[in-house]
């Protein structure tokens, strides 16, 4: 028994260490990140800035290039009439001529290097951003160690006796959860994070505009950084939906999706995007189970998403149609469509909507041709 007791005594202190190290490296990951990111917004900032001196540069050019064609021009008439001309005369038009050109060389000799400054500058974000990423997946991955390191399997092992399932239920759980955490960590880092620090630069840029161009530019600049804006309560308001539209819960699926689909709509024609969202409820409007609910509500959520992102519909209609024993829907667009044989970016949405039906026992079907829209089919029996 003594030595049984040393033995866990022992194992606990090593836990205790392996955690411990492990956490402080997350912390070592974590500060990279955040420093990659910092470098990445001030690379992004003195990038806008080169952008708006090339365009200024290239401005001027085109005034110096008008203005050396008119010396030339007179310096061919004082050459072809030199007899009607004075020395000083014939000598001031060559000078002139002269001083243009050489400015103009010097002017596009300035452009290259701001242009290869900007090439420079884009690598670099390139380089940095790809650091991120991997920074940011090695501490999803740490963080799923250090939660099976630090994680109380006891209740757990009560039910499963075999070690081997216990540990693959933990690591299962725990990776489903970090990989929760981690899209949502995404999602507002790309979305309204990322929008709100375009923001920053861009008020910053509207007082130079201001000052270098006057009121019309600056205003002008400011429409763009409003347009900015709502697409970023846009993305705070989807991702609160993503996370449990509360409406759900109060109302039913019927009016929640209608709800959705019209605030959807909305903000995609705000975006200057003409496409239109019809629902059509073609049967009961009742309520089902609370798991049933939600379960429908994203699937149809993610092929809505979807028929936005990929497709460049114009048209997207979502009928839904609650029988006595299942829930039918539909979702149809006119947009490109695709080859259903060919792997494409939005396959892992449709994996996990795959997934999600198999645990409510329910078929997905998938119907489309490149140019010729797709129809997604979705039935779910209902399990009182």
């Amino acid at each position: 028994m003594a030595a049984k007791n040393a033995n866990t005594s022992l194992l606990d202190t090593i836990l205790r260490k392996m955690i411990v190290t492990v956490d402080q490296s997350k912390g070592e990951l974590f500060a990279i990140a955040e420093q990659s990111r910092r470098d990445y917004e001030s690379l992004l900032g003195e990038l806008e800035q080169v952008r708006i001196q090339v365009h200024t540069l290239i401005a001027e050019q085109d005034d110096l290039e008008q203005k050396v064609r008119i010396a030339r021009n007179r310096l061919s008439e004082v050459s072809r009439n030199f007899h009607t001309y004075s020395e000083e005369a014939v000598r001031k038009a060559y000078e002139k001529a002269h001083d243009l050109q050489v400015t103009l060389l010097v002017s596009r000799q300035k452009e290259k290097q701001l242009l290869e400054k900007r090439n420079d500058l884009e690598r670099r974000l390139s380089t940095i951003e790809s650091t991120i990423d991997r920074a940011e997946h090695l501490v999803s991955q740490v963080s799923v160690v250090l939660n099976y390191l630090t994680q109380d399997m006891k209740q757990i092992g009560e039910v499963l006796e075999d070690a081997r399932l216990k540990q693959e239920f933990g690591l299962q759980i725990m990776e489903a959860q970090e990989e929760e955490r981690k899209r949502l960590s995404r999602e507002i880092h790309d979305g309204p994070a990322q929008m709100m620090a375009n923001v920053l630069l861009r008020s910053d840029l509207i007082e130079r505009l201001y000052r270098e161009r006057g009121v019309n530019e600056a205003f002008k600049e400011i429409r763009n950084m409003k347009q900015m804006v709502r697409s970023a309560l846009y993305e705070v308001r989807r991702i609160i939906y993503d996370l449990r539209p509360m409406a759900l819960d109060d109302l039913g699926l019927v009016p929640t999706l209608k709800k959705y689909l019209a605030t959807v709509e909305e903000h995609v024609q705000s975006l200057n995007k003409q496409t239109k969202i019809q629902f059509i409820n073609m049967g009961d409007e009742r309520r089902l189970p609370s798991k049933l609910e939600v379960a429908m509500f994203r699937l149809i959520q993610e092929s809505v998403q979807n028929a936005l992102k990929h497709s460049e519909a114009s048209s997207i209609t979502v009928k839904l149609e609650i029988k006595a024993h299942q829930v039918l829907a539909v979702i149809k667009d006119n947009g490109r469509g695709f080859d259903i044989r060919e792997k494409k970016s939005s396959s892992f949405g449709i994996m996990g909507m795959k997934e999600r039906l198999e645990l409510l026992e329910g078929d997905l079907s998938i119907h489309s041709k490149p140019n010729d829209g797709t129809l997604v089919m979705i039935r779910v029996p209902i399990v009182e």
